[in-house]
């Protein structure tokens, strides 16, 4: 299946048109031609077959003919917060194989050591969106503006709230403390862990400490275990 993206998608569109970019790759590259069907989600959890009734590399038009809802096939919600790494291709990396693996929401957090404080969430937004459709998935994760850390963990949660960091001090494994189904937040800090201030004031706020394990990991990597524990746990 090739499957196309368009949130703007609901249940009373009728047609839809591809903008130049879209069209020329549906028209030249996958080479589609009229009467040809589309498989599109609006990345809500609903897939739309759409007929091509205008087959044009500049302006390709589909008539939807069919619609399917696909729930989302993990039954939990994963949250998590991490710090942008300096590389940028290494968060990059998380996002894709976080959205393959399965996760609901993401929010890139500035703290004390973060060696990268300024993000394109545009571009977070086309690798996520690229994730899913490769993955052959049908439910967007959302993707936050970065906020500080001390903004984030001074919100209301719901569910479980962890923090993963690497100093000394009373932990439990990850896969020890979550329960399957239940709504998850982790806090993966950068390159250089959080700071031992924002680790007080994480527990005063009732964040979990958690381990991913006895190797020291990158900060990307963690990100990725702790989706896959998750994932794991709710098999």
């Amino acid at each position: 299946m090739q499957l196309f993206y368009n949130s703007d998608i609901s249940s009373k569109t009728l047609s839809i048109t591809f903008d130049k970019v879209e069209s020329r790759h549906i028209v030249r590259v996958l080479r589609k031609k009229e009467s040809d069907v589309l498989q599109i989600t609006n990345g809500k959890g609903f897939l739309y077959d759409a007929k091509i009734i205008a087959a044009s590399d500049k302006k390709c038009v589909a008539e939807i003919i069919n619609v399917q809802e696909k729930p989302k096939p993990w039954h939990y919600y994963l949250h998590i917060a991490i710090a942008p790494t300096k590389n940028n291709d290494r968060i990059e990396w998380f996002l894709e194989k976080a959205t393959e693996i399965g996760i609901d929401e993401i929010t890139p957090i500035i703290c004390n050591n973060s060696e990268r404080r300024f993000v394109k969430l545009e571009r977070f937004e086309k690798i996520i969106q690229s994730a899913m459709k490769q993955s052959l998935k049908f439910t967007l994760p959302k993707i936050n503006e970065p906020v500080k850390f001390n903004e984030f963990i001074n919100q209301n949660f719901e569910g479980r709230i962890c923090i993963a960091h690497c100093e000394d001090g009373a932990k439990n494994l990850l896969q020890s403390v979550i329960k399957p189904s239940e709504k998850t937040t982790i806090l993966i800090g950068p390159e250089g862990d959080f700071s031992s201030d924002e680790i007080t004031k994480a527990l005063e706020k009732k964040f979990t400490p958690i381990s991913l394990g006895k190797s020291r990991l990158r900060t990307e990597t963690a990100g990725l275990v702790a989706a896959n524990i998750v994932s794991f746990i709710n098999q």
